[in-house]
């Protein structure tokens, strides 16, 4: 049986209310947490963006649930040998149990720091070598490293786990999965396609953690939460790379009008249909993924933990 987990929104939420969604996580029998790690949020709407890593540790003295990011790209805004480090650190403050979920991120968040946004291809082999980075400071040794994209010299972490963190690798084409089931401690993929479990599997993958998440908007009024989802989420459902390569939140912006309320109403789960929000955790489990991770839109947070600790878990635990 899978494990659920809540997925905490940085773009959504300030600090003191994310440490307080991973505790009410905690008390409604959610099992693990993820955070996104973003530096904007996708829209103004949204209006929050904290420093993950200071979030992190906080969760870390609130909770006892298996923290991971979901996910990191540590290949422009934050140097591979810094993010060993925030990584590491959090290891530690959770008593190892923390992961390091990776990708090849977004214009939105890194090109801040006045980089030309390289294409895929370049960016797929940036967190190759980050990953390498990384894994080597987690030894705990003095490393060197002279490559393609990074220089670190002399460079040594002090405070590591016991074990090294695991680096689990996002990926939503065959290309990143390719490289998740080459290099990764696990995959990170957000729509529960069998194929892409079966690829990392045969990959290279074996049995190594697959996880997933999904979003919904719990709430007594259907069409009230399809109307959050699209004011907040709406940028979920941008067909193809504009989610990568559009550089603000007011690009974001620009599009919603593309995305209706009926698209919102057919692709996501919004309302209080018990059935719904099962079948749609339980698409992931029928995938063979190991983790499933939800959110909920919007401010309701309290009403949606209420529902999913007496209504929806017990019903996915008893249903595999």
């Amino acid at each position: 049986m899978p494990e659920y987990g809540y997925f905490l929104a940085c773009e959504e939420f300030g600090p003191a209310d994310l440490v307080e969604q991973a505790r009410m996580a905690e008390q409604a029998g959610f099992q693990a947490l993820w955070i996104s790690d973003h530096y904007h949020p996708w829209n103004d709407a949204q209006g929050q963006s904290p420093f993950v890593w200071s979030v992190i540790g906080a969760i870390s003295q609130a909770v006892s649930l298996p923290i991971e990011t979901a996910v990191t790209c540590p290949t422009v805004r934050i140097h591979p040998a810094v993010v060993a480090q925030a990584a590491a650190t959090s290891a530690v403050m959770t008593n190892g149990r923390f992961r390091l979920g990776v990708g090849t991120g977004e214009a939105l968040n890194e090109h801040i720091v006045g980089h030309t946004w390289p294409p895929a291809s370049v960016r797929m082999d940036m967190l190759e070598e980050s990953i390498q980075v990384m894994r080597k400071l987690f030894t705990g040794e003095e490393i060197s490293h002279y490559g393609t994209h990074y220089k670190v010299e002399n460079a040594r972490l002090y405070t590591v786990p016991d074990e090294p963190v695991p680096i689990d690798i996002s990926g939503f084409g065959p290309q990143a999965t390719a490289l998740a089931a080459r290099v990764g401690d696990g995959y990170i993929t957000m729509t529960p396609e069998e194929s892409m479990v079966e690829q990392f599997r045969k990959g290279g993958g074996g049995a190594k953690p697959v996880s997933g998440g999904t979003k919904v908007c719990y709430g007594t009024d259907r069409d009230e939460a399809v109307r959050t989802v699209r004011r907040l989420w709406s940028n979920q459902l941008l067909p193809g790379e504009m989610g990568q390569i559009l550089p603000s939140p007011r690009h974001f912006e620009q599009l919603q009008p593309l995305i209706t309320e009926k698209m919102i109403s057919e692709n996501t789960v919004c309302g209080d249909d018990v059935d719904e929000h099962v079948s749609a955790l339980s698409a992931f489990a029928d995938a063979g993924f190991d983790r499933v991770y939800v959110n909920q839109i919007g401010p309701d947070q309290r009403a949606f933990f209420d529902f999913y600790r007496t209504k929806v878990l017990p019903q996915l635990q008893q249903s595999h």
